[in-house]
This record gives C-alpha cells, structure tokens and sequence, in this order.
C-alpha cells in the first residue's frame, strides 16, 4: 500500500470518529455546550485538558524550535508547564467555586460591572484568536504534506472538521472528542520517538536517550550534536545565547499566559466539584508529562537526523548530492523522497548555489537548504525511515493536537460572544434555544476568521501561540488573580487595568511584528527589539506588570469595594460547598 493512501486511511479513520463522537455528545442544552453538564470525570477531564492544551504548537512545532534553538527554547517547555501549575493551584478550584459558566462571567460578577465584563470579552477574543492562527497554520502543514494538498485546501478541510464536531457538540462533544485526540495525538508522539532513540543511542525511552551515547560516535548525544554544528558553522545547541533577561520574561510570560488562558481554564468549569477540579488538574499534569518529558528528545534527534542526512556519517566533506535528491536515494542506499515531498509544500527549499553539485547545509550565508520548523516533528519519521504506518500515525497525531486546540479555543469564543456579550448584555430575555443557536453562529464566524489569519500567520506555530499567551498574560491572569486573592481593586481599577495591559503589550507586538500582522508594517525585528533585549514574545510578562500597576493605582484613588464583593471575595477563597452554576 503507497504511503498516500495509508494516510488517507489513518486520518480518515481518526476524523470520523470525532465525528461520531460529536454526533453522540451532542450538546442539547446551554449547561452541556458550555460546561459539558457538570459531570464529566476528573481523569477523563485530565485527558481532555491535555488534549486541550497540547496544542500544534506543542506537537508540531514545539521539537523544531527547540531542535533549531537548543538550550534558549527549553523557556517553552519551563513556561509551559510551570504556569499549569500556577493554574491548578492559584485559580482552577477557585473559579470551580465560583460556579459560573465563563471567565468573564466571573469577571463582570467580581467587579460588579457589565464593562469590567466586556473588556474580559475583548481580552478574550483577542488572545484566542491569536492562538487559534497557530493551529490553523499546524493544520495546514499537516494537510499540506500528508493529503498532499496545498496549504490553504489544506485549512479549509481542516476547519471543515472543526466546524461539525466543535458546533454540533459543544463542549460536551468537545470534551470526549478531545479524549480521543488525547490517545491519537500521545500515541503518535511517542512511538516515533522510541524508535528513533533505539536507532540513535540504542535507549528505547527518549528522554533517557537525550543523555545516552550515541551509536554513531560513542559519545553523548548532545556532545556529537554539539560537535557536529559546531563544524558547520552553527550555534553550539547547548549554549546560551539569548539574554538572560529575556529568557526570564519569557518564561514568566508563558506562565502565567497559561494560568489565563481561557479555553484551558473553562475545562475546570466541567467538572462536578472542587475536589474533582483539583483531581483533574492533577492528572492533566500527568498526561501533559508523557509529551513535554519527550519533546526534547525529538527535538535533539531530529537535528541529528537532519545533520546526518546532508552529512552521511558526521563527515563535513561530502555533502549530499543534487543527483541523489533527484533520485530519491542516497549514496548508503537509503529513501530520501522526503525531501522532495516537503519541497512540494513549499516548507523546504534547497538551491545549489555554486553549482557544484551538492547542497551545503551549514551555518553560513551559503548555506543551500531552508527547513521551516514546524514540519520537524511531522517529518521526523520520514527523515529517520521509519514504517509508513508510522508516518500516517504522526500525521494523524499532528491534526489531532491541531484540532483538539482549535475546538477549545472556539469553544471559549464563542461561550463569550453568546454568554457574555448577547445574553448577559444585549438580549438578557433571549430563550435558551436561541442563545444555542447564537453561540453556534459565534463558532462559525470564529472559524471563518481564525481560517483566513491562518492563511498569514505572523511566525511559526510556537512563535504564533507565545504572542498569544504573551496577550492572555498582560490582561487576564492578572484580573483573575485581583478578583480571588484581593478584596482591594474595585471595578475602575480591573478595567483601567485590563485594558493599560492589553493594549501595551498589542502595541509592542504589532510594532515588532507588524501592524495587524501585516508585512512590512512593523518598525522593529525580534533580532534588534524596542525596549532593551525584549522580544514581542517575552512581553507579556511586562504587560502584567502594567496590569498590575495601573488597577491598583486606579482603585486606590478610587472607591472602595461594596461590602457584598468583599464577602463573594472571601467565600471564593474557602474550597469547598461549590454548587451548581448559576445562569443569570
């Protein structure tokens, strides 16, 4: 069977049973589309959380930065996963208590005011639709390669996917939805990774092989990857580069954009108690784990792989060959279509520039081959020949984490749009069928969107979603953290707040970034940023901080706090006696 038609097997196979699964969950009151009903599992919320928030920056894109940055991108995986723990111990089981369906719900009710609300509604929306462009852009260099189709038929199958089970279902369709992309998108991660471990160091556990002895050499992997870069002029993978001030931002940027973000945190909402919102934290954690303990591994092995490709056993001497590209095997005999099949997409690209004859992957301004970084993870097996099934397996597991991200993300807008701005605001009358339907159209038109962003997205998956959690940090987690742990900032002080850190971290995105996302509007670059070592990516984390500032500022030259909100502050901090949620 050609490998074409196995991956149309596989992720056939995988897109009808989300289908089926949606189609069984379908969400028939407001309860079951936005909160699941209240009565999903702690472990299968734990699996359907990680599925959530692994993401196809995670799957797809996560290795290739780290395996194109080495040491300066192990932030992504110290922000990631660090900030999970800031959202399951400093605002899951508290929110959980409060018992509502929204974060901006909980917003609005903590600072008594409908605006406080409505700016949550923009933070939201804003942040969330930045993210969604990273999956959108994930699903389109899965399709692109594995479908063979271009990048943009790519989306628009994609978002056709997402469209059925995420409207249909609602969260509670989502939920399980999520649990089988949970088991498709782990599975696919992790078998490649042990095989190309045991081929590589003979250790069959990844993250043990990262420190194993390579085969090829016989000393420790990261010392060959060390050496072999360093003889072709790139930067040694496990040294520090970037500024330590900007790493620190950045990983403080990531963190608590994670313990704001949204879709993640409307996962506790799920649940029947706080008790089990707790639980279910606790084991997303774990089934995070089983990925974020690997990627690191994938990335290292895959440049190794890529290394060795264009360098057949560590010799700098003799570089691949165009005629051996031409003829889809090397000089050892082995497949290297692949190559040809990423150019296709337009991913990779290769250009004998001196015209002798070989492609010259190094560091310098000569070098003749150009890897965008998502497809590492996607290509992987490919690189390292690995069974065909295995190639189908990864593509499925690719879309999968590309899907199941997408679908919260939507979730959480279009909860917003319906929940908070059209019942909440403009039709508090509304009937409960018709607020089905609006949340429904709000999901289509948050596809049709986040479709067309993703067609020109502003970075790579990764460096997509950090500007997103970049937003989600300078304007959410700092409102949530005010609205549980202080009886202090009044409503004046949570807008002003909000709004001061959303729209300075925005401003410094867009200049460095362009306006909009737009090419060739923006006045500054990553490499040379506005203020001091600061990249647009690391700037969340000064945005809170202007958060922060300003509510506190505004709130003392302001008001005090009714004694009501007072009184909702204190009972939200005691973790226990939390009921159903309340629609009003």
């Amino acid at each position: 069977m050609d490998q074409f038609t196995l991956n149309l097997i596989v992720v056939g196979a995988t897109f009808a049973l989300y289908i089926g699964i949606a189609i069984w969950a379908r969400a028939g009151s407001t309860s079951e589309f936005y909160a699941a009903g209240r009565g999903v599992n702690p472990i299968v919320n734990g699996m359907a959380t990680g599925a959530d928030w692994m993401s196809a920056a995670s799957f797809i894109s996560m290795a290739g930065i780290i395996s194109f940055g080495g040491y300066d991108t192990s932030a992504y995986l110290m922000g990631w996963t660090g900030g999970y723990v800031l959202l399951a111990m400093l605002i899951a089981p508290y929110l959980r208590k409060f018992g509502k369906f929204t974060v901006p719900e909980f917003i609005g009710d903590r600072f008594y005011s409908q605006t406080a609300r409505t700016v949550a509604v923009i933070c939201l929306i804003t942040a969330s639709l930045t993210y969604v462009i990273g999956q959108m852009t994930g699903v389109g260099v899965a399709f692109s390669r594995f479908l063979e189709v271009d990048k943009t038929t790519g989306l628009l199958i994609g978002a056709t996917i997402v469209f059925f089970y995420a409207v249909i279902g609602g969260m509670k369709g989502i939920t399980y939805t999520q649990v089988a992309q949970y088991v498709v998108l782990i599975t696919a991660y992790t078998i490649p990774a042990v095989f190309i471990s045991l081929k590589l160091t003979g250790n069959p556990v990844p993250p043990l092989g990262l420190f194993a002895d390579a085969k090829s050499t016989g000393m420790p992997l990261l010392e060959t990857l060390n050496g072999l870069l360093n003889d072709l002029g790139f930067s040694e993978y496990t040294k520090q580069y970037d500024t330590t001030l900007n790493m620190f931002l950045f990983t403080v940027s990531l963190m608590i954009g994670t313990a704001g973000l949204p879709h993640v945190i409307v996962r506790f909402f799920t649940v029947p108690t706080v008790a089990a919102a707790r639980s279910s934290a606790g084991w997303a954690l774990v089934f995070i784990a089983l990925l974020y303990l690997t990627a690191p591994a994938v990335g290292a092995m895959a440049r190794v792989n890529l290394l060795d490709t264009f360098y057949p056993n560590g010799t700098t001497s003799a570089a691949l060959s165009v005629a051996e590209i031409e003829a889809g095997v090397d000089a050892r005999g082995n497949d290297i279509n692949w190559l040809k099949n990423w150019e296709q997409t337009g991913l990779l690209g290769f250009e004998d520039k001196n015209g002798d004859g070989l492609i010259e992957y190094n560091g310098g301004a000569d070098n003749e081959l150009n890897v965008n970084r998502d497809i590492i993870t996607l290509a992987n097996p490919e690189i390292a020949n690995l069974p065909g099934w295995v190639i189908a397996l990864v593509a499925a597991g690719g879309l999968a984490a590309a899907l199941s991200t997408a679908a919260g993300l939507l979730m959480a807008i279009s909860s917003a749009v319906s929940h908070d701005l059209i019942k909440s605001q403009i039709n508090p009358n509304i009937t409960e069928k018709g607020e089905l339907l609006s949340a429904r159209i709000a999901m289509a038109v948050a596809i049709v969107v986040a479709t067309y962003l993703g067609m020109n997205p502003p970075g790579f998956a990764a460096q997509t979603v950090a500007l997103a959690f970049g937003l989600a940090a300078s304007s959410i987690f700092p409102a949530l953290m005010m609205g549980i742990f202080s009886k202090r900032v009044n409503n004046k002080g949570a807008v002003a707040g909000m709004l001061a850190g959303l729209i300075v971290t925005l401003v410094y995105i867009f200049l460095h970034k362009g306006w909009f996302f737009i090419p060739g509007t923006n006045s500054f670059t990553d490499a040379d940023p506005l203020l001091l070592s600061i990249k647009s990516t690391s700037f969340g984390a000064v945005g809170a901080a202007v958060n922060f500032i300003v509510a506190f500022t505004v709130s003392n030259a302001t008001d005090d706090v009714p004694e009501e909100i007072a009184e909702l502050v204190e009972s939200i901090r005691v973790p226990r006696g939390a009921g159903s949620a309340v629609d009003h």
